[in-house]
């Protein structure tokens, strides 16, 4: 039962991302639709949310979407027909701490990737973030899955993209009101009033949807931390040379660092 369950699960995702991907490629114009691309923990989710509240049209999050405006939230390595697309950027480092946590510890919402990642990355305890944390940057750069990409290949094909709309997670942290209003004009042409702005970041807060404050983690949780710069209290000296190795250059190219001496 347990596998034929599994197998139903696979089959309804696959069916979704397929039809999401032929949305985005060919409908998000004349809808329209408005894209939240990103790789993956670097904040898409919460970008979608405040801006679907923003533009009063739905985001339909995991699950099948309908023809009409809407956000729509996913990974797109190639930028093809998608238009009203805004990418959210995130330090690759504090991404890969994250990442490690959605691919290795269940939180209820991951069981797949779980499985998946568990069987072709095993280790002694899952657990110990710190000392495994180079093995597991190797693997990622190196054997993607869901996205069948990587984070330094993102960066390289969407990162001069002039027709999107760019917002960084650490300054949606930093001035959220006024980064939403940032994007909703660049997208739209059209202001976002101060008092509504700050009404939608409070709402969507991490301490409104997580129930704690940021910075108090939670491991079985989607939304673990909610914090930048998590990355320094899990990078010993080799995770530090695997990351630059796979991606120093496009740390350096999105301006996260001047240079290598970080490492």
């Amino acid at each position: 039962m347990g596998s034929r369950a599994g197998l139903r699960q696979r089959l309804a995702c696959r069916a979704n991302e397929l039809v999401r991907l032929g949305m985005v490629h060919l409908l998000s114009g004349p809808l329209p639709l408005y894209v939240v691309n990103e790789f993956p923990k670097s904040g898409g989710t919460w970008v979608g949310q405040m801006l679907g509240r923003a533009l009063g049209v739905p985001f339909p999050r995991n699950r099948f979407p309908a023809l009409r405006p809407s956000i729509m939230h996913g990974h797109y390595l190639r930028p093809w027909g998608i238009k009203n697309v805004v990418v959210v950027w995130r330090d690759g480092r504090d991404v890969m701490v994250s990442w490690y946590h959605q691919q290795l510890i269940p939180h209820g919402l991951n069981e797949l990737q779980v499985e998946r990642s568990r069987r072709e990355l095993p280790l002694d305890d899952y657990g110990d973030v710190r000392r495994n944390l180079p093995a597991f940057i190797e693997y990622a750069f190196t054997r993607p899955h869901d996205p069948a990409f990587s984070w330094s290949e993102f960066v390289r094909r969407w990162r001069d993209r002039k027709d999107a709309v760019h917002v960084r997670y650490e300054d949606l942290l930093r001035d959220t009101p006024g980064e939403l209003r940032r994007v909703f004009r660049e997208l739209t042409g059209e202001r976002l009033s101060a008092e509504r702005a700050s009404a939608i970041a409070e709402e969507f807060s991490f301490e409104r949807q997580a129930r704690r404050r940021p910075g108090q983690e939670d491991r079985g949780s989607f939304l673990r931390k909610g914090v930048a710069g998590d990355w320094r209290n899990y990078f010993g000296p080799e995770a530090r040379r695997v990351f630059d190795r796979y991606a120093g250059e496009e740390l350096i190219l999105l301006g996260y660092e001047r240079d290598r001496s970080w490492v």
